[in-house]
Parts: C-alpha cells; structure tokens; sequence
C-alpha cells in the first residue's frame, strides 16, 4: 500500500506519516516549508522519519511539481498541506491563502483525475462554519465563514466535490476542529500558551477568554484521517471533533494546574475573523468512519507540556 501526504513536516502530516508506516504502508512526504512558522521545527519532526526505509520526501511545491508522477502508484492521498492561520489571511496575503489553498488543491484534483486512488482525503477546517449560534456545527448546517482562510478551504471543499461528481476522484472532506497535541505548530495558542508558562512569558489572550473551542488531540485526529480513507462513500464531508467543548479560560486553568505555573496573561482585544465559540457534532464521523476520540485535555495538555519541555525553551 503506498500513500501520499502533502504537508508531510507539518504538525498533523508527520504524525500520519508515522502511524501508516505502523500499518504497512510506504509513505511519499511532500512539503514545501511555509515559511508561516520556524523551518526548524519542521525540520524535526521528520528527522525520526528520515530514518524509515518505508518514507520518502520531496521538498517540493504543488503549484510547480508534477504531481500526475507524483501519483503514479499511490493508493491514498492525505492532502494535509495549506496556508494555515485566520487572523494572518486578510489584505496583502491573501493571494497566499488562494494559491496554497485553493489552486493548490485544484492542481491535485485535475491530477488525480487519472490516478486510480482509492481515496483523496482533504483536510478541511471548522473555521467553514464562521461564528455561528446554531450549534453544535453539523456538516448540514449553514457554511459562512468569518475569515478569508476560511473561505478558501470552502473553496476547496467545494473543488473536491466537483472532482467527485464530475470526473469520479473518491474525495472525502474533514473539518477539524482546534487540533493540539505535541508537534503543534509554533504560532498555535497552546504552544504559545505552554512555551510563556515555560519561560515566564507574558502570554497574549485575545478576547475574555470565555469563547469556547472544541479541541481536538492529534492522534485522535489520525484515527478520524484513517478512517475517511477506508470508508467507502466518496463526495462527503465530516466534522473531527474532541466531543466536548471547553472555554478558553478552563483550559488555562487546566494546563496552569498541569504545569504548577501560574501564566502572566496580557489581555488583547477580539481579533477580525476569530469566532466565539466552536462545538463539532460527529455523530455522522462516528457512524461512518468509526470515529470516537480517546483522549480528554487534561491527558492532551499533559502531553504536550511534557513534549514543550524538550524543546529547550528555558
């Protein structure tokens, strides 16, 4: 079995490249490198990789490659890679979002259009909802996004549908809601909340606090990615949620009391395309894909707080 995941370096990406190289798979790591947080940490999360005879990787960009070779012989497509992050996609950078997001995806699709995958599973976000009070957010549900990143990954939803029904690419589409965990990228709140608890930061919190998310741990995200691969259906949607919903504020409390720290919190305004509350429901992704999330925050946050610890922060 022989797969491919674009954003191969990245937080969720190299995790998955792990796990299907524990399932028998060889595994093909595409990643160009944003430059949206330091290469280093990149860079480490494939270095136990590297070692694996089951993987091999390509620094490369899907609007340049050639991806109709790269998918020669590929029987799964994790297409994990994107322009990441809601308050850095308005003005000058939006042309970023569109063409990591949207053409990026476009171009993978039209090559797909000849490769006999079994399945091309995209990674969407939550952040399709926009800031509803019709929650929880059901993949039926209304799609308005409050952020130019948000609209993009619609966008590409959408283009994976199309491809489904007009050329037959079994695609399946997931909404993630606030993944963390160990790798998470630099410039995502708990890394940069566990990072100042560490150093004795002053650590930004934008609004109250009392907005809610439904956060998700990485590996659970995995078993949700795995899945959509096998599951049989193509041109559907599902949301990856952690089941429950948590305010800002509680989850501080919660790692403050993981780490025996207090955090030195510098209170900012709410920022344009933040949305206050999150809650997935996953009834469908239970049902079909057999999801059911394992691990609670408190066991989440533990973790991570002890992988921040290695990085040499202090």
């Amino acid at each position: 079995m022989k797969s491919l995941i674009t954003g191969a370096a990245g937080f969720v990406g190299s995790h998955l490249a792990e796990k299907l190289i524990e399932l028998g798979h060889q595994v093909v790591g595409y990643d160009k490198f944003l430059d949206n947080y330091p290469r280093r940490y990149k860079e480490a999360n494939l270095a136990s990789l590297r070692e694996r005879p089951q993987f091999v990787f390509h620094e490369q960009d899907l609007l340049t490659a050639d991806l109709k070779q790269a998918l020669r012989g590929v029987d799964y497509l994790f297409h994990l890679a994107g322009q990441p992050g809601v308050r850095s996609s308005w003005g000058s950078e939006f042309g970023r979002y569109t063409e990591n997001n949207i053409q990026a995806t476009q171009l993978l699709l039209e090559a797909a259009k000849d490769a006999k995958l079994r399945k091309f599973v995209y990674a969407s976000t939550s952040s399709v909802y926009g800031d509803t009070k019709d929650l929880p957010m059901r993949e039926d549900g209304q799609t308005r996004p409050v952020s130019p990143y948000g609209v993009t990954k619609l966008a590409a939803e959408h283009l994976c549908h199309l491809y489904s029904k007009a050329y037959g690419v079994p695609t399946v589409a997931l909404r993630f809601f606030t993944v963390y965990g160990p790798r998470q990228r630099s410039d995502m709140f708990f890394h940069i909340f566990l990072r100042g608890l560490l150093r004795g930061e002053e650590i930004p919190l934008f609004d109250d606090g009392e907005q809610t998310r439904d956060f998700t741990f990485c590996l659970d995200i995995l078993d949700g990615v795995i899945g959509a691969a096998l599951y049989p259906g193509v041109g559907e949607v599902f949301n990856l949620g952690g089941g429950s919903e948590t305010s800002l504020l509680k989850a501080i409390a919660l790692a403050e009391s993981i780490a025996g720290r207090k955090a030195n919190l510098k209170r900012h305004d709410r920022q344009r395309g933040d949305v206050r509350h999150t809650s997935a429901s996953i009834e469908a992704a239970r049902r079909k894909l057999g999801y059911a999330p394992k691990v609670d925050l408190h066991e989440g946050l533990t973790r991570q707080w002890e992988w921040v610890q290695t990085l040499g922060y202090e």
